[in-house]
Protein backbone atom coordinates (compact mmCIF):
# COMPACT_ATOMS: atom_id res chain seq x y z
CA UNK A 1 0.00 0.00 0.00
CA UNK A 2 1.14 3.61 -0.63
CA UNK A 3 2.37 5.08 2.61
CA UNK A 4 0.25 7.71 1.98
CA UNK A 5 -2.62 6.44 1.29
CA UNK A 6 -2.76 4.11 4.87
CA UNK A 7 -1.85 7.20 6.56
CA UNK A 8 -4.90 8.84 5.53
CA UNK A 9 -6.74 5.80 6.10
CA UNK A 10 -5.46 5.56 9.80
CA UNK A 11 -6.72 9.27 9.77
CA UNK A 12 -10.50 8.22 8.99
CA UNK A 13 -10.60 5.41 10.94
CA UNK A 14 -9.12 7.51 14.33
CA UNK A 15 -12.03 10.62 13.33
CA UNK A 16 -14.82 8.11 12.91
CA UNK A 17 -15.21 7.45 16.69
CA UNK A 18 -15.05 11.07 17.82
CA UNK A 19 -17.79 11.45 14.76
CA UNK A 20 -20.29 9.10 15.92
CA UNK A 21 -20.28 9.99 19.88
CA UNK A 22 -20.90 13.67 18.42
CA UNK A 23 -23.99 12.09 16.38
CA UNK A 24 -24.89 10.21 19.40
CA UNK A 25 -24.62 13.03 21.71
CA UNK A 26 -26.58 15.25 19.64
CA UNK A 27 -30.03 15.08 20.95
CA UNK A 28 -32.89 14.32 18.76
CA UNK A 29 -35.03 17.33 17.42
CA UNK A 30 -38.17 18.02 18.52
CA UNK A 31 -40.97 17.07 16.41
CA UNK A 32 -43.80 19.32 16.74
CA UNK A 33 -47.32 17.05 17.15
CA UNK A 34 -49.87 16.62 14.97
CA UNK A 35 -52.77 18.39 15.16
CA UNK A 36 -55.93 16.21 16.97
CA UNK A 37 -59.15 17.40 15.78
CA UNK A 38 -62.59 17.77 17.64
CA UNK A 39 -65.68 18.67 15.95
CA UNK A 40 -67.80 20.58 17.75
CA UNK A 41 -70.31 21.54 15.12
CA UNK A 42 -70.35 20.96 11.59
CA UNK A 43 -72.95 22.40 9.25
CA UNK A 44 -74.26 20.44 5.88
CA UNK A 45 -71.84 21.07 2.92
CA UNK A 46 -72.21 20.04 -0.71
CA UNK A 47 -69.77 17.55 -2.18
CA UNK A 48 -66.19 18.91 -2.84
CA UNK A 49 -65.30 20.55 -6.29
CA UNK A 50 -61.58 21.14 -8.16
CA UNK A 51 -61.49 24.53 -9.83
CA UNK A 52 -57.90 23.27 -10.96
CA UNK A 53 -56.45 26.09 -13.03
CA UNK A 54 -58.78 28.46 -13.07
CA UNK A 55 -59.07 31.60 -10.98
CA UNK A 56 -62.50 30.97 -10.01
CA UNK A 57 -62.61 30.47 -6.39
CA UNK A 58 -64.84 33.09 -5.41
CA UNK A 59 -67.63 31.33 -7.91
CA UNK A 60 -67.05 28.09 -6.12
CA UNK A 61 -67.31 29.60 -2.84
CA UNK A 62 -70.44 31.03 -3.80
CA UNK A 63 -72.31 28.47 -5.03
CA UNK A 64 -70.57 25.52 -2.31
CA UNK A 65 -72.31 28.45 0.79
CA UNK A 66 -76.06 28.80 -1.54
CA UNK A 67 -76.09 24.82 -2.04
CA UNK A 68 -75.65 24.27 1.68
CA UNK A 69 -78.04 27.03 2.29
CA UNK A 70 -80.18 25.39 -0.18
CA UNK A 71 -80.16 22.24 1.46
CA UNK A 72 -80.44 24.35 4.98
CA UNK A 73 -83.79 25.73 3.96
CA UNK A 74 -85.55 22.47 1.76
CA UNK A 75 -83.91 19.80 3.75
CA UNK A 76 -81.87 18.36 0.69
CA UNK A 77 -79.23 15.97 1.38
CA UNK A 78 -76.81 17.13 -1.47
CA UNK A 79 -77.02 19.77 -4.65
CA UNK A 80 -74.83 20.55 -7.36
CA UNK A 81 -75.17 24.01 -9.16
CA UNK A 82 -73.06 25.30 -11.90
CA UNK A 83 -69.89 27.27 -11.28
CA UNK A 84 -69.08 27.82 -14.80
CA UNK A 85 -73.09 29.51 -15.50
CA UNK A 86 -72.09 32.30 -12.94
CA UNK A 87 -68.23 32.28 -14.43
CA UNK A 88 -70.20 32.65 -18.05
CA UNK A 89 -72.59 35.50 -16.92
CA UNK A 90 -70.10 37.59 -14.53
CA UNK A 91 -67.25 37.84 -18.28
CA UNK A 92 -70.34 39.62 -19.82
CA UNK A 93 -71.00 41.70 -17.56
CA UNK A 94 -67.60 42.11 -16.46
CA UNK A 95 -66.56 43.18 -20.54
CA UNK A 96 -69.43 45.54 -20.46
CA UNK A 97 -68.12 47.75 -17.96
CA UNK A 98 -64.74 47.15 -19.15
CA UNK A 99 -65.65 48.52 -21.76
CA UNK A 100 -67.85 51.58 -20.93
CA UNK A 101 -64.50 52.49 -18.43
CA UNK A 102 -62.40 52.78 -21.74
CA UNK A 103 -60.35 49.74 -20.09
CA UNK A 104 -59.81 51.70 -16.83
CA UNK A 105 -60.96 48.34 -14.47
CA UNK A 106 -59.15 44.91 -13.82
CA UNK A 107 -60.39 42.01 -16.48
CA UNK A 108 -59.73 39.04 -15.45
CA UNK A 109 -61.24 35.41 -13.86
CA UNK A 110 -60.97 36.90 -10.09
CA UNK A 111 -64.35 38.43 -8.21
CA UNK A 112 -66.31 38.39 -5.41
CA UNK A 113 -68.46 35.84 -3.61
CA UNK A 114 -70.98 39.02 -3.68
CA UNK A 115 -70.79 38.57 -7.66
CA UNK A 116 -72.68 35.30 -7.88
CA UNK A 117 -75.51 36.62 -5.99
CA UNK A 118 -76.22 39.19 -8.78
CA UNK A 119 -75.61 36.85 -11.66
CA UNK A 120 -78.31 34.54 -9.89
CA UNK A 121 -80.68 37.71 -9.31
CA UNK A 122 -80.17 38.94 -12.82
CA UNK A 123 -79.88 35.88 -14.69
CA UNK A 124 -81.21 32.82 -12.43
CA UNK A 125 -79.31 29.82 -12.21
CA UNK A 126 -78.62 26.15 -13.31
CA UNK A 127 -77.41 22.40 -12.26
CA UNK A 128 -74.39 21.68 -13.16
CA UNK A 129 -76.00 18.42 -14.88
CA UNK A 130 -77.13 21.55 -16.89
CA UNK A 131 -74.63 23.42 -17.83
CA UNK A 132 -70.90 22.83 -16.78
CA UNK A 133 -68.70 24.67 -18.56
CA UNK A 134 -66.19 22.16 -19.45
CA UNK A 135 -66.49 22.43 -23.75
CA UNK A 136 -62.84 22.72 -24.32
CA UNK A 137 -61.48 19.77 -24.12
CA UNK A 138 -60.19 18.84 -20.46
CA UNK A 139 -61.66 17.51 -17.22
CA UNK A 140 -61.13 19.99 -15.12
CA UNK A 141 -60.82 23.53 -15.25
CA UNK A 142 -57.77 24.82 -17.10
CA UNK A 143 -59.13 28.39 -18.05
CA UNK A 144 -55.48 30.30 -19.06
CA UNK A 145 -56.06 30.40 -22.79
CA UNK A 146 -59.67 31.27 -22.23
CA UNK A 147 -58.86 34.50 -19.73
CA UNK A 148 -55.94 35.64 -22.15
CA UNK A 149 -58.09 35.30 -25.25
CA UNK A 150 -60.93 37.38 -23.67
CA UNK A 151 -59.22 40.21 -22.21
CA UNK A 152 -57.40 40.42 -25.33
CA UNK A 153 -60.68 40.86 -26.72
CA UNK A 154 -62.24 43.86 -24.75
CA UNK A 155 -58.63 45.36 -24.90
CA UNK A 156 -58.79 45.64 -28.44
CA UNK A 157 -62.64 46.87 -28.11
CA UNK A 158 -61.97 49.53 -25.51
CA UNK A 159 -59.41 51.24 -27.96
CA UNK A 160 -61.91 51.73 -29.66
CA UNK A 161 -60.21 51.84 -32.92
CA UNK A 162 -63.16 52.91 -35.38
CA UNK A 163 -63.68 55.94 -33.08
CA UNK A 164 -67.28 54.39 -32.90
CA UNK A 165 -67.91 50.55 -31.31
CA UNK A 166 -69.41 48.42 -34.11
CA UNK A 167 -72.96 47.12 -32.80
CA UNK A 168 -70.94 43.75 -33.15
CA UNK A 169 -68.09 44.01 -30.58
CA UNK A 170 -70.42 42.16 -27.73
CA UNK A 171 -71.62 38.80 -29.73
CA UNK A 172 -68.47 38.33 -30.65
CA UNK A 173 -67.01 38.46 -26.92
CA UNK A 174 -70.15 36.02 -26.26
CA UNK A 175 -69.04 33.54 -29.09
CA UNK A 176 -66.01 33.14 -27.14
CA UNK A 177 -67.37 32.16 -23.91
CA UNK A 178 -70.10 29.65 -26.15
CA UNK A 179 -66.73 28.47 -27.53
CA UNK A 180 -65.21 27.67 -24.54
CA UNK A 181 -67.66 26.96 -21.96
CA UNK A 182 -70.80 26.27 -24.42
CA UNK A 183 -74.15 27.80 -24.58
CA UNK A 184 -76.39 28.61 -22.13
CA UNK A 185 -79.42 26.25 -22.08
CA UNK A 186 -82.43 28.43 -22.05
CA UNK A 187 -84.70 25.58 -20.84
CA UNK A 188 -83.99 22.34 -18.98
CA UNK A 189 -85.26 19.44 -16.82
CA UNK A 190 -84.78 18.41 -13.25
CA UNK A 191 -86.44 15.34 -12.33
CA UNK A 192 -89.54 15.31 -14.59
CA UNK A 193 -89.73 18.77 -14.73
CA UNK A 194 -89.10 21.85 -16.72
CA UNK A 195 -86.84 24.72 -16.02
CA UNK A 196 -85.53 28.42 -17.13
CA UNK A 197 -82.79 29.69 -15.35
CA UNK A 198 -84.83 32.17 -13.65
CA UNK A 199 -87.94 29.72 -12.14
CA UNK A 200 -85.35 26.93 -10.82
CA UNK A 201 -83.80 29.93 -8.64
CA UNK A 202 -87.28 30.59 -7.66
CA UNK A 203 -88.14 26.56 -7.47
CA UNK A 204 -84.69 26.58 -5.22
CA UNK A 205 -85.94 29.52 -2.58
CA UNK A 206 -82.49 31.78 -3.14
CA UNK A 207 -83.38 35.35 -2.96
CA UNK A 208 -80.22 37.41 -3.57
CA UNK A 209 -81.27 39.86 -1.33
CA UNK A 210 -81.55 37.98 2.15
CA UNK A 211 -77.35 37.74 2.10
CA UNK A 212 -75.02 40.66 3.57
CA UNK A 213 -71.44 41.07 3.30
CA UNK A 214 -69.67 42.13 6.33
CA UNK A 215 -66.16 43.21 7.03
CA UNK A 216 -64.25 44.81 9.33
CA UNK A 217 -61.23 47.66 8.80
CA UNK A 218 -60.89 50.78 10.69
CA UNK A 219 -60.30 53.70 7.39
CA UNK A 220 -64.19 53.64 7.27
CA UNK A 221 -66.92 54.16 9.83
CA UNK A 222 -67.91 51.33 11.44
CA UNK A 223 -71.67 50.42 11.10
CA UNK A 224 -71.44 51.92 7.67
CA UNK A 225 -71.32 50.52 4.59
CA UNK A 226 -68.27 50.81 1.82
CA UNK A 227 -66.94 49.61 -1.74
CA UNK A 228 -63.70 47.01 -0.36
CA UNK A 229 -61.44 48.54 -2.44
CA UNK A 230 -59.23 46.01 -3.86
CA UNK A 231 -59.22 44.73 -7.61
CA UNK A 232 -61.15 41.73 -7.87
CA UNK A 233 -64.20 43.82 -6.17
CA UNK A 234 -65.01 44.96 -9.58
CA UNK A 235 -69.06 45.47 -9.47
CA UNK A 236 -67.99 47.82 -6.31
CA UNK A 237 -70.10 45.94 -4.06
CA UNK A 238 -70.47 47.27 -0.60
CA UNK A 239 -70.07 45.88 2.58
CA UNK A 240 -71.06 46.51 6.23
CA UNK A 241 -68.21 47.68 8.74
CA UNK A 242 -68.38 46.55 12.09
CA UNK A 243 -65.56 46.02 15.01
CA UNK A 244 -63.26 43.22 14.78
CA UNK A 245 -65.24 41.75 17.81
CA UNK A 246 -68.43 41.90 16.32
CA UNK A 247 -66.96 40.64 13.06
CA UNK A 248 -65.67 37.57 14.95
CA UNK A 249 -69.34 37.52 17.29
CA UNK A 250 -71.25 37.26 13.90
CA UNK A 251 -69.31 34.39 12.33
CA UNK A 252 -69.41 32.38 15.18
CA UNK A 253 -73.20 32.74 15.94
CA UNK A 254 -73.67 31.88 12.27
CA UNK A 255 -71.94 28.39 12.65
CA UNK A 256 -73.85 27.68 15.88
CA UNK A 257 -76.85 28.46 14.70
CA UNK A 258 -77.21 26.42 11.62
CA UNK A 259 -75.58 28.61 8.76
CA UNK A 260 -72.20 28.75 6.53
CA UNK A 261 -70.39 31.08 5.20
CA UNK A 262 -68.36 32.18 2.16
CA UNK A 263 -65.53 33.62 3.25
CA UNK A 264 -62.85 35.97 1.81
CA UNK A 265 -59.12 35.61 2.41
CA UNK A 266 -55.37 36.03 2.54
CA UNK A 267 -53.58 32.55 2.11
CA UNK A 268 -50.82 33.35 0.92
CA UNK A 269 -49.10 33.00 4.43
CA UNK A 270 -46.74 30.42 5.65
CA UNK A 271 -49.28 29.24 8.33
CA UNK A 272 -51.74 28.06 5.58
CA UNK A 273 -50.44 25.11 4.02
CA UNK A 274 -51.18 22.29 1.38
CA UNK A 275 -52.40 19.45 4.05
CA UNK A 276 -55.33 21.44 5.36
CA UNK A 277 -53.87 23.81 8.36
CA UNK A 278 -53.98 27.50 8.78
CA UNK A 279 -52.40 29.51 11.63
CA UNK A 280 -50.49 32.75 11.68
CA UNK A 281 -47.30 33.02 10.59
CA UNK A 282 -45.60 34.90 8.30
CA UNK A 283 -44.92 33.89 4.61
CA UNK A 284 -43.96 35.43 1.13
CA UNK A 285 -46.20 35.06 -1.73
CA UNK A 286 -46.21 31.99 -3.62
CA UNK A 287 -46.72 31.49 -7.56
CA UNK A 288 -47.41 28.05 -9.49
CA UNK A 289 -49.61 26.30 -12.04
CA UNK A 290 -52.95 25.09 -10.45
CA UNK A 291 -54.90 27.57 -7.63
CA UNK A 292 -53.49 25.63 -4.96
CA UNK A 293 -49.67 25.49 -6.42
CA UNK A 294 -50.40 29.58 -6.60
CA UNK A 295 -50.31 29.85 -2.85
CA UNK A 296 -49.00 26.95 -1.06
CA UNK A 297 -46.40 25.44 -3.65
CA UNK A 298 -46.02 22.41 -5.25
CA UNK A 299 -46.73 19.23 -3.41
CA UNK A 300 -42.99 18.14 -4.34
CA UNK A 301 -42.00 21.58 -2.67
CA UNK A 302 -39.43 21.32 0.43
CA UNK A 303 -42.39 21.17 3.46
CA UNK A 304 -42.86 23.34 5.59
CA UNK A 305 -42.15 23.28 9.15
CA UNK A 306 -44.63 21.63 11.78
CA UNK A 307 -46.65 25.14 12.14
CA UNK A 308 -48.79 23.52 15.17
CA UNK A 309 -45.22 24.63 17.47
CA UNK A 310 -46.00 28.28 16.98
CA UNK A 311 -47.86 30.78 19.42
CA UNK A 312 -50.46 32.74 17.70
CA UNK A 313 -50.05 36.48 18.25
CA UNK A 314 -52.97 38.12 19.63
CA UNK A 315 -55.17 40.15 16.68
CA UNK A 316 -56.01 43.34 17.03
CA UNK A 317 -57.81 45.89 14.91
CA UNK A 318 -54.32 47.75 14.08
CA UNK A 319 -53.14 44.78 12.87
CA UNK A 320 -55.87 44.10 10.35
CA UNK A 321 -55.57 47.76 8.90
CA UNK A 322 -51.83 47.86 8.92
CA UNK A 323 -51.98 44.21 6.78
CA UNK A 324 -54.35 45.70 4.71
CA UNK A 325 -52.71 49.20 4.14
CA UNK A 326 -49.58 47.56 3.31
CA UNK A 327 -50.45 44.17 1.32
CA UNK A 328 -49.49 42.09 3.59
CA UNK A 329 -53.20 41.03 3.70
CA UNK A 330 -54.31 40.53 0.02
CA UNK A 331 -57.51 39.52 -1.58
CA UNK A 332 -56.22 36.18 -2.54
CA UNK A 333 -59.14 33.06 -2.09
CA UNK A 334 -62.89 32.27 -1.42
CA UNK A 335 -64.00 29.45 0.65
CA UNK A 336 -66.55 28.17 2.75
CA UNK A 337 -66.63 28.06 7.12
CA UNK A 338 -69.21 25.42 7.45
CA UNK A 339 -68.07 24.16 11.66
CA UNK A 340 -65.80 24.76 14.38
CA UNK A 341 -63.88 22.15 15.64
CA UNK A 342 -61.23 22.37 19.11
CA UNK A 343 -57.50 21.09 18.65
CA UNK A 344 -55.72 18.54 21.45
CA UNK A 345 -54.80 22.29 23.22
CA UNK A 346 -58.36 23.61 23.14
CA UNK A 347 -57.74 25.88 20.54
CA UNK A 348 -60.63 27.41 18.67
CA UNK A 349 -60.63 26.33 14.88
CA UNK A 350 -63.16 27.21 11.67
CA UNK A 351 -64.04 23.96 9.73
CA UNK A 352 -63.40 25.50 6.19
CA UNK A 353 -64.90 23.65 3.09
CA UNK A 354 -61.79 24.59 -0.15
CA UNK A 355 -62.26 23.92 -3.90
CA UNK A 356 -58.99 22.28 -4.58
CA UNK A 357 -60.50 18.54 -4.95
CA UNK A 358 -60.45 16.02 -2.57
CA UNK A 359 -56.48 16.70 -1.11
CA UNK A 360 -54.58 17.43 1.29
CA UNK A 361 -54.66 15.38 5.45
CA UNK A 362 -58.56 16.14 5.59
CA UNK A 363 -59.45 15.28 2.33
CA UNK A 364 -60.11 19.10 0.72
CA UNK A 365 -61.56 20.44 4.28
CA UNK A 366 -58.91 23.02 6.12
CA UNK A 367 -58.98 23.46 9.57
CA UNK A 368 -58.41 27.77 9.72
CA UNK A 369 -57.69 28.82 13.72
CA UNK A 370 -59.70 31.53 15.25
CA UNK A 371 -56.55 34.09 14.96
CA UNK A 372 -56.02 33.39 11.48
CA UNK A 373 -59.80 34.23 10.68
CA UNK A 374 -59.77 36.96 12.64
CA UNK A 375 -56.26 38.42 11.00
CA UNK A 376 -56.71 37.28 7.53
CA UNK A 377 -60.26 37.64 6.64
CA UNK A 378 -61.12 40.50 3.52
CA UNK A 379 -64.90 39.67 4.10
CA UNK A 380 -67.82 37.31 3.93
CA UNK A 381 -70.93 36.60 2.76
CA UNK A 382 -73.69 35.28 5.20
CA UNK A 383 -77.34 35.14 5.53
CA UNK A 384 -78.83 38.35 7.39
CA UNK A 385 -80.36 36.40 9.91
CA UNK A 386 -77.69 34.71 10.90
CA UNK A 387 -76.68 37.97 12.32
CA UNK A 388 -77.15 38.11 16.64
CA UNK A 389 -79.85 40.63 16.55
CA UNK A 390 -78.07 43.99 18.50
CA UNK A 391 -75.70 44.12 15.69
CA UNK A 392 -78.59 43.46 13.24
CA UNK A 393 -80.23 46.84 14.67
CA UNK A 394 -77.07 48.78 14.63
CA UNK A 395 -76.21 47.57 10.85
CA UNK A 396 -80.15 48.82 10.29
CA UNK A 397 -80.86 45.37 8.61
CA UNK A 398 -84.74 44.22 8.34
Amino acid sequence: MNPNKFLLAAAVALALPAVSALAQDKPDEKKAPEYVFTTVKENPISSIKNQYRSGTCWSYSGIGFLESEIMRIKGYKDVDLSEMFIVRNSYHDRAVKYVRLDGDLRFGPGSSCEDVLTVIKEYGIVPDSAYSGMNYGTELPEQSELDAVLAAYVKAVASNPNRTLTTAWLDGFDGILDAYLGKVPQEFEVDGVKYTPESYRDYLGINPDDYVSITSYTHHPYYSQFVVEVGDNWRWDTSYNVPLDEMMEIIYSAIENGYTIAWGADVSEKGFTRDGIGVVKEAPKKAAGSDQERWVGKSEEKPEENVSEAAEPEITAEMRQDGYDRKTTTDDHGMQIFGLAKDQNGNDFFMVKNSWGVTGKYDGIWYISDNFVKYKTMNFLVHKDALPKDIKKKLGIK
